[in-house]
């Protein structure tokens, strides 16, 4: 699939199989995650690869988005020990926010669907998937991506909106 492909089909999918995602396809996302830009080379994050029955039903209902049935996902995390300093310290969440959209693009490359849904910066709901996932508290988790094989196919879109483009 070419680039700009993936970017079209790229889409939210919240309906799954029951079908697993194999070791080979999450080491890949993993790859494709790690790919990406990180301010000063920090790389900040850690994945959780959530895949026991047990641990996939502890993490559902952490956030008020993240009740969807999948047979896997990813809770994308910013450890605060990695962080970059002072004024600079926030620039995490752009890290992992790329990390993310990597797993997604390979995710639709791969033929599979994901949906993510956001914890951060809720309170409440980081609290949640901490304690479903027995993470530090120097983890924050930023969002949660639920992967699998799509029982639903959204079709292609392209979203541009030329009034929101400025040339100065």
């Amino acid at each position: 699939m070419e680039l700009y492909e993936a970017l079209l089909k790229r889409r939210s999918v919240r309906k799954f199989t029951t079908q697993e995602v194999s070791d080979d396809i999450i080491d890949e996302l993993m790859h494709a995650a790690m790919s990406g830009p990180s301010a000063c080379n920090k790389k900040p994050w850690e994945f959780y690869v959530v895949k026991s029955n047990e641990a996939v039903e502890r993490l559902r209902g952490t956030t008020e988005f993240s009740k969807i049935i999948a047979p896997m996902a990813i809770v994308v995390c910013g450890n605060c020990e990695r962080m970059m300093p002072g004024r600079f310290k926030d620039f995490w969440v752009q890290d992992l926010s790329s990390a993310t959209e990597n797993i997604l693009l390979r995710v639709t490359d791969l033929g599979l669907g994901a949906c993510w849904c956001g914890v951060h910066p809720v309170e409440r709901s980081e609290k949640r998937v901490r304690e479903a996932l027995g993470l530090k508290d120097t983890m924050i988790p930023l969002n949660i991506i639920w992967i699998g094989y799509p029982d639903e196919h959204p079709e292609a879109r392209d979203q541009y909106d030329g009034d929101l483009v400025h040339y100065l």
